[in-house]
């Protein structure tokens, strides 16, 4: 009997360490989710999934284990079962109990949610994806959209799966990652493990125009200044020159290098708050955070950056090494990578639709799994003129959250709250 070819590709150079760190606590599952103006259909959702699925070779897939190294294989099977919302975000992906697929769709209510492994794509690479079963599925709810824009997939979405970093890495540029430790936030955690979102939803032309026109920077550059001030504001007697709060900004490479691939493409720099004296003003602290985070996101800093993580890989021995003696030494170099950064803060940019998919779409938002040292982040999305900075916290208490979104009111920036319920039980 004849075997069928099935395809397969290796990891890109950024997802090898995801199956290496995966557990319970550190799943590398992060979660992007398109709000409706209506309720969710979970039979029309299903069928949207099993149709558009086929189409993504880069999500069609599942994880295999190999001597030296994982790598991906073709799924095939039928597409996982969509499910409505019944647990904490950004929980392990257990492929055995899912088709062996590495995401999942589910839905609450208005809320359609994708929560995608970390190895398969980073953010940028999951938005085309969760778009297109969007459109799906109001093309099947609302007929006349397919009339209008047929049943395939969008132009603007890629199905490249060029790995950039190979394309794009010079041995002769090599640069590192930042491994001092920082700050680390502690406190008394949520019970049973339990995973608190808080969602500030405001509007993108008020935050762009104090960050603009008030301190002269980036919308981005405003948001990381106004976490390490309310960190600071919080915690400062913890905060040293030996332990400085240091903020992980993953940078999207595709503008600088030209490239739509749906793997992941990305690099961390890191905004840095070396405390020098004893008080420090937001306006102080603003500067800092400009001026380290400008210094840093070049071309040419951040082709050094993951040339490094390339050279690391290319070597030989690195190749020949079998994969558990390897995965040891990687658990090594991330946990000491990962206790250099008090928290990261990602933002996927603005979401837009095709015209009339946008009558019915309320907006996009997104949260990020805890990971080790690090059990508060923050993740943007923005759609038309509204911004969604999401909270992942497993602390009970929300000052931090509190003097962040204070700093922006008291910029003049209008801020309403949702929460997933965990601090009022």
């Amino acid at each position: 009997m004849k075997r069928e070819f099935i395809n397969w590709e290796k990891l890109d150079n950024t997802a090898n360490i995801f199956p290496v760190i995966a557990e319970d606590k550190m799943t590398n599952t992060y979660r992007i989710c398109t709000v409706l103006k209506e309720d969710v259909d979970p039979n029309i959702l299903q069928e949207a999934l099993s149709i558009v699925l086929p189409k993504f070779p880069g999500f069609n897939l599942r994880l295999r284990t190999g001597v030296f190294w994982y790598y991906f294989e073709e799924n095939g099977k039928k597409a996982p079962r969509v499910f409505e919302e019944n647990h904490y975000p950004c929980r392990l992906i257990r492929p055995n109990k899912n088709r062996s697929y590495l995401f999942s769709v589910s839905y609450y209510k208005n809320r359609i949610n994708l929560e995608a492994f970390h190895a398969l794509a980073d953010g940028m690479g999951s938005v085309g994806f969760l778009r297109e079963i969007t459109y799906q599925y109001l093309r099947l709810k609302h007929p006349e959209l397919k009339d209008r824009y047929g049943d395939g997939l969008s132009e603007e979405t890629s199905l490249d799966r060029e790995d950039s970093f190979l394309k794009n890495y010079k041995p002769d540029n090599v640069g590192g990652y930042k491994t001092k430790k920082a700050f680390i936030l502690k406190g008394e955690k949520l019970p049973f493990n339990g995973f608190g979102t808080i969602l500030g939803i405001l509007p993108v032309h008020e935050i762009k125009d104090v960050a603009k026109h008030k301190y002269g920077t980036s919308i981005n550059t405003y948001i990381v200044a106004c976490y390490i001030y309310a960190a600071y504001k919080n915690f400062s007697g913890n905060i040293t020159k030996k332990k400085p709060i240091r903020v992980a900004v993953p940078v999207n490479l595709r503008p600088f290098f030209g490239s739509n691939t749906t793997k992941n493409f990305f690099v961390m720099i890191s905004a840095e708050f070396y405390p020098e004296k004893n008080d420090y003003t937001f306006d102080e602290i603003m500067e800092i955070t400009k001026e380290s985070i400008d210094s840093q996101k070049t071309k040419e800093n951040l082709e050094s950056i993951f040339s490094y993580n390339v050279s690391n890989q290319d070597l030989f021995v690195a190749r020949a090494v079998p994969l558990p003696l390897k995965n040891m030494a990687m658990k090594f170099v991330y946990t000491r990578a990962a206790l250099a950064n008090t928290t990261t803060i990602t933002n996927i940019g603005n979401i837009t639709v095709l015209p009339g998919y946008d009558d019915y779409i309320k907006g996009f938002y997104c949260f990020l799994p805890f990971s080790k040292g690090q059990e508060n982040k923050v993740a943007v999305a923005s759609f038309k003129d509204s911004m969604f900075i999401g909270f992942s916290s497993g602390f009970s208490d929300t000052k931090l959250e509190k003097e962040f979104f204070r700093q922006m009111t008291s910029d003049g920036i209008s801020v309403s709250i949702e929460t997933n319920g965990v601090y009022y039980r």
